[in-house]
């Protein structure tokens, strides 16, 4: 796990993804893309890539290590939880002052974290290209039940630390028109 560190150091915003801060230097990998050169890849593509060779990396260097046939939801959380130290989220204890702030007003030793938004977009990318390398959907540790648990803990628990609420945007629905009811003669009026 020695050159997992060097591949993260590099960030410049807590905002910014997890593979922004992942530079690898993998010759395979640069002959591979160079020689395949029939179209530009976009962003996502690229950015689906390196995180792939990345948790590829973190599998060779577990200990044992670890075939991606073997991979579970266990070790995609500990995998997250590796992740961990190399964020850039500040995320409030319950016992700091600033708990529930999301723009504190002075430095605090709570621990940095990764971003929810970037964890929940990486295992997205994880879990496309599981089954892009041949997985089947139905043995893809990035849709285990354990991981969909994991991102929801970690979503709630940044929210309530750091004041910000992560709710989902309510899709407004065109108003149907109703038809009009029908008009009642006044009282009084002959029929």
């Amino acid at each position: 796990m020695d050159s997992l560190p060097e591949l993260m150091e590099s960030s410049n915003s807590e905002n910014t993804s997890i593979t922004d801060s992942i530079t690898i230097n993998n010759s395979l990998t640069a002959a591979s893309s160079s020689s395949t050169a029939s179209a530009p890849s976009s962003r996502y593509e690229n950015q689906k890539r390196r995180d792939w060779n990345t948790f590829g990396q973190y599998l060779k260097n577990h200990r044992p290590p670890l075939s991606l046939s073997r991979c579970s939801g266990a070790h995609v959380l500990e995998f997250l939880r590796y992740l961990d130290q190399f964020g850039k989220t500040k995320v409030h204890t319950p016992i700091c002052p600033f708990y529930g702030h999301p723009n504190p007003p002075a430095p605090c030793p709570c621990p940095l974290r990764q971003a929810w938004g970037s964890l929940d977009a990486l295992i997205g990318r994880l879990r496309a290209a599981f089954e892009e390398n041949g997985g089947k959907p139905e043995a893809n540790p990035f849709g285990a039940r354990a991981v969909r648990l994991y991102l929801r803990e970690v979503r709630d628990l940044q929210s309530k630390a750091r004041g910000i609420s992560y709710e989902k945007k309510k899709r407004k629905r065109p108003r149907q028109q109703l038809p009009a009811p029908p008009q009642l003669p006044p009282p009084g009026a002959s029929q």
